[in-house]
């Protein structure tokens, strides 16, 4: 559903519109009156309970948990979201972290709440400034959104994620990752300020030098400690027109030796590299590096691909606008809910591998594997620098340089037996993973436990408990991620 469809379809759900809350039986109530009910504090948008927006918020892009909210809140305000967030703090109500219905990257229900409230951020979607060297917008804006905006002015954000209709907010929360991390880090790594509403109910601004703590904590915080509204986000000049090369590779090896040479000489704006079904039943992979470009003076493609290894005859080069190449992911988008498939269950598997181990790892588990366990989904998996990230909860191998290794699995049957075999699959690479310093990128399918998220957090896990009791000492907020269960 589309913000607009969206927002008209919550215009049109007033008359279940929460007034109250009753304590004793723990639910809301759309019926003034009542010797319990406690009101609502007054809001600028709505709390609804109606079951249409009820089980939208129950689903996220996963397709395979579903945790069914009491109630939504759209808010009309950065107030609203201060407000319901005190209220929930006073009669102990979860709140899930900010998301837009149904179209946040989480596969595993890290942005649900059963019997809680959801908080539907795609209303407050406000680009406020758009200066030299940064813009200021809600959280709730996409990156797309802001992308339209700054690129007439020849701005970007340094680093952009494949998908950009995710949004700023959610975005934050987990670290955001592209393939111009080498250069640039995180999208994390990319704010200059941001404006939080902390578990405590408090809407505070940080920075490195206001609230460094927070600042801190909230960024790759995973929704445990704030609630992002608002996000100074650093923009860079950018040239409108990019250069896109691809080529093939027969040894998986070779590919992640040239992507880690390409990353050092710096001569491409962005790296990746995808695995998919060869014709026998194998793999083969293939690089893709951009560089960008003003037009009418595209970069030399012989220097550009000097001393690569790739097997010959299959390099390929192609011009776009930048735009385009940002949004290059739209038309198989469009593709994959127009045969249904975006509408399956998609047990992702998202890791962060140390450079060393990355190629023997990532060819085990494709010897281990077949193009059915991935549904026709995509393999992705490139390098970046670790001295690049400066976000201390965005957990990464102490290796100079770390690949991330996707499995963007559809599942095909979408049966819950099915999904049950591939996630006992990603449990299982997540093991091998961890066991050679891996780390997930918690967007992902693998069932955690506290000990899991101990390891994931180390050395680091009794500083992010301590960030818990500053800023959600009653727990209230992100239990989808079931680190505080």
């Amino acid at each position: 559903m589309t913000t607009v469809a969206r927002r008209t379809f919550l215009q049109g759900s007033l008359a279940t519109a929460v007034v109250g809350f009753d304590p004793g039986q723990e639910s809301w109530s759309s019926v003034p009156g009542g010797a319990n009910l406690i009101p609502i504090p007054p809001l600028d948008g709505q709390l609804l309970m109606n079951p249409a927006v009820l089980a939208a918020a129950a689903e996220d892009f996963g397709r395979i948990i579903q945790r069914t909210p009491s109630a939504v809140l759209v808010p009309g305000s950065v107030r609203d979201i201060v407000k319901l967030v005190l209220f929930a703090r006073a009669h102990g109500i979860k709140v899930a972290a900010a998301r837009g219905l149904g179209e946040s990257h989480s596969t595993a229900g890290q942005a649900q709440v059963a019997a809680g409230v959801v908080i539907d951020m795609s209303m407050l979607a406000t680009i406020h400034e758009i200066n030299a060297g940064d813009a200021l917008v809600d959280a709730g804006v996409r990156w797309i959104d802001l992308l339209e905006e700054t690129l007439p002015l020849g701005k970007s954000p340094p680093l952009l994620t494949d998908f950009i209709e995710l949004s700023v907010g959610g975005t934050l929360a987990v670290g955001g990752i592209g393939g111009q991390a080498f250069r640039h880090g995180l999208l994390v790594d990319n704010v200059l300020e941001l404006q939080v509403v902390t578990g405590n109910g408090a809407l505070l601004t940080c920075s490195p030098t206001q609230n460094p703590v927070l600042w801190n904590a909230v960024r790759a915080g995973l929704g445990q400690f704030g609630i992002i509204v608002r996000a100074r986000v650093r923009l860079a000049s950018v040239k409108p027109r990019v250069r896109v090369y691809t080529a093939t590779y027969t040894d998986l090896a070779t590919l992640t030796a040239d992507q880690e040479m390409l990353i050092d000489d710096g001569r491409f704006d962005y790296v990746e590299g995808f695995a998919s079904a060869d014709e026998s039943g194998g793999w083969i992979y293939r690089l893709e590096a951009a560089s960008y470009h003003d037009p009418g003076n595209p970069p030399a493609d012989t220097i550009k691909l000097a001393g690569l290894q790739f097997d010959p005859g299959t390099s390929e080069a192609t011009e776009q606008s930048f735009f385009d190449f940002a949004n290059r992911i739209a038309p198989t988008v469009t593709l994959l809910k127009e045969l249904g498939v975006w509408q399956l269950p998609h047990p992702w598997l998202n890791l962060f591998l140390p450079g060393p181990q990355a190629a023997s790892f990532i060819q085990g588990v494709l010897d281990t594997i077949t193009v059915d366990d991935t549904g026709q989904g995509p393999i992705v998996f490139y390098p970046f620098k670790r001295a690049r990230l400066t976000a201390p909860f965005a957990r990464v191998p102490a290796t100079p340089n770390v690949f991330i290794f996707s499995i963007l699995r559809n599942a095909i049957p979408g049966t819950p037996e099915n999904v049950a075999a591939l996630i006992d699959q990603n449990r299982q690479f997540y093991e091998d993973a961890r066991a050679i310093g891996g780390k997930r990128y918690p967007i992902d399918s693998v069932p955690m436990s506290r000990g899991d998220w101990e390891e994931q957090f180390r050395p680091l896990f009794s500083q992010f408990s301590l960030a818990k009791l500053l800023f959600d000492p009653l727990n209230v907020l992100a239990p989808g991620q079931k680190i505080f269960t």
